[in-house]
């Protein structure tokens, strides 16, 4: 049990506690390590962690301190809105390079959710709205930003990416990323882009549209999916930049290289759609192929992380909105998401974690500790 004890601490011990020294009857670490179990668990609120640490203080007992038995919710809720977000967002992103490794060569996806249960009835950036950055190829969060009321993406995305080592890998961001500055900012933290573009950036998006018209591209690749009454053909198509436009324009957005037009079919149910999308990119990948799978590895943010936050966790349903609660908990329930995914069994996530709430081995096995 000694050795499980070093490992929560050197889990957790890096949170800073907001709290005044020698006033608190219950430790930081205690609090974190019974939040995280319960969540794993099938927990959802403070409510829930009070009840899996009254049914579960045996155990506990041999892993944590516990100098005075199992906190309140209200201890739970107190502390939950004190802490500082960034402290929990490095935690965040310290948790999924240490199950990750190395970063270089992978897709880091930036895309923002909206936490609407913190303010169901705001609309636009008001309430809670966290960028996420997301490793698609494993499944990791690496970390968290929050984006103010008064502002949107375009100023969270440079904030996230000074507070993440990106080196060697390629970032992917939706139309509203498609910026000059933040192109110029994922280049001088020496990684490459993919950026969606979209009549935010008209004259850009009407200018790739005419290349693509114009001249005959360099590769080609078609792709299909099938699936929940939905069928999907994607045919990518490639240009190099410095081959259909001037010099002093490709060096307007920072080290562009290559044009990417997807043509997407889709059809769904009895609904049939078509689409033309456009993307510019840093890299000189000549296969057309490899921005294909790029292009569809986006939207993994959506299917894994956003989707299982709202449907396995219930994230919108959770009503903690004072302070930092509602920021600090979605921290934690991605750390949780990470152990549901990484381990190999039959069972979908959600039913794990009902496996765990009912099988302390089982937990201890989702830990990893």
């Amino acid at each position: 049990m000694k050795d499980i004890k070093n490992k929560i601490n050197a889990l957790f011990s890096s949170v800073k506690d907001p709290r005044i020294e020698g006033r608190c009857l219950h430790s930081l670490i205690d609090i974190l390590f019974i939040a995280f179990c319960t969540l794993l668990a099938n927990g959802e609120d403070y409510e829930d962690m009070v009840e899996f640490g009254t049914q579960r203080i045996d155990w506990l007992k041999t892993v944590l301190e516990l100098p005075n038995g199992i906190p309140s919710h209200d201890t739970f809720n107190r502390v939950f809105q004190l802490i500082e977000p960034s402290e929990l967002s490095k935690l965040l992103g310290a948790d999924g390079r240490e199950l990750l490794g190395c970063i270089a060569e992978k897709q880091l996806i930036l895309d923002g959710k909206k936490l609407r249960g913190e303010s169901p009835k705001s609309k636009g950036n008001k309430g809670l709205y966290i960028l996420n950055a997301w490793i698609g190829e494993n499944n990791l969060c690496i970390g968290q930003q929050r984006v103010g009321a008064k502002s949107n993406e375009i100023i969270a995305i440079p904030e996230l990416l000074d507070d993440l080592e990106i080196t060697g890998s390629v970032v992917t961001i939706d139309a509203i990323g498609c910026q000059k500055k933040i192109a110029e900012k994922i280049r001088s933290k020496s990684a490459d882009y993919l950026l969606s573009v979209k009549k935010n950036q008209k004259y850009l998006y009407e200018m790739i549209g005419e290349a693509f018209e114009d001249n005959k591209t360099i590769s080609s690749d078609e792709k299909w999916d099938y699936g929940h009454g939905r069928y999907e053909e994607r045919n990518c198509e490639i240009l190099e930049a410095s081959k259909v436009w001037t010099k002093d324009f490709c060096e307007e957005w920072k080290d562009m290289e290559t044009l990417v037009k997807v043509k997407s079919k889709r059809q769904v149910g009895g609904k049939f759609s078509e689409e033309n999308r456009y993307y510019i990119s840093s890299e000189e990948v000549k296969t057309a192929a490899y921005y294909n799978k790029l292009a569809r590895g986006h939207w993994s943010i959506e299917n894994q992380l956003h989707w299982h936050l709202d449907v396995t966790f219930r994230e919108d349903a959770c009503r903690a909105r004072r302070g930092n609660a509602a920021e600090n908990l979605s921290a934690i329930r991605k750390m949780a998401l990470h152990r549901l995914s990484y381990v190999k069994d039959k069972l979908s996530l959600k039913k794990r974690r009902f496996r765990a709430a009912l099988n302390n081995d089982y937990l201890l096995k989702l830990l990893n500790i």
